[in-house]
């Protein structure tokens, strides 16, 4: 009698660091990031394993960002020199892109009850909706994930992509990924289990884990707010 042994592969998700916006919706503009607490990439340092394949989006405070980790590492993440992957860049939000956030907001009543800037289906002109966003990274996702099969890939990206990133793993619709709340920093993990190149399933191991915290990421009593872009 015998078993088939399924190999993981390893998705460590990890969101940039907080972008100074002033103010206004981003997307995909391409700003920089604040990476000054050391401690919290001290913490990711730690958290990450040796011997991944490390990937960032093509903007560049997710660069910026794995570079800050990178720093913190010391020898334990020597010499990584991580691949841009244009697929994981946030969602573009067209026109939306430099208008002041507040205003908008008000504009067209978004709230907490709507989660984000829009209904996942919904393409702000000149950009693509949440839905073609989780259309552009399923197959990226899926590339990677056999190019690299039984390693660990550590992603630094965007709340949008990891979002997309778990409404594939978990096979959610675009709206009920939306539901997630993902901080600047913080580690999702999701893991491939295959027995071989053909057939897997997905196992959700964390979502918005913040290594440096022991603080939940949500407390009661604390008003929720919708999420920034």
């Amino acid at each position: 009698m015998s078993s088939t042994q399924a190999v993981s592969t390893r998705w460590w998700w990890i969101r940039h660091a907080p972008v100074p916006d002033g103010g206004f919706i981003y997307g995909q503009r391409d700003l920089d990031c604040d990476c000054g607490d050391e401690e919290i990439f001290r913490a990711l340092a730690r958290e990450l394993p040796r011997d991944a394949i490390w990937l960032t989006s093509n903007l560049v405070r997710t660069r910026q960002t794995a570079a800050a980790i990178l720093a913190a590492s010391g020898e334990r993440h020597a010499g990584v020199e991580p691949a841009p992957i244009a697929e994981f860049a946030e969602q573009h939000l067209g026109d939306w892109q430099g208008l002041e956030r507040k205003a908008f907001y008000a504009e067209r009543k978004v709230g907490t009850h709507t989660l984000w800037f829009a209904p996942a289906d919904e393409r702000p002109p000149g950009g693509e909706s949440f839905a073609d966003l989780v259309d552009r990274v399923r197959p990226a996702i899926e590339r990677l994930t056999a190019e690299h099969r039984g390693r660990d890939i550590i992603a630094v990206t965007h709340g949008g992509t990891i979002r997309a990133a778990l409404a594939h793993a978990l096979g959610l619709s675009p709206q009920a990924a939306l539901a997630f709340a993902i901080e600047n920093c913080s580690i999702t993990r999701l893991d491939f289990l295959s027995p071989d190149q053909n057939t897997g399933l997905w196992r959700a191991v964390a979502a918005n884990h913040r290594p440096w915290s022991r603080t939940p990421a949500v407390q009661l009593g604390h008003a929720a707010t919708i999420d920034k872009a």
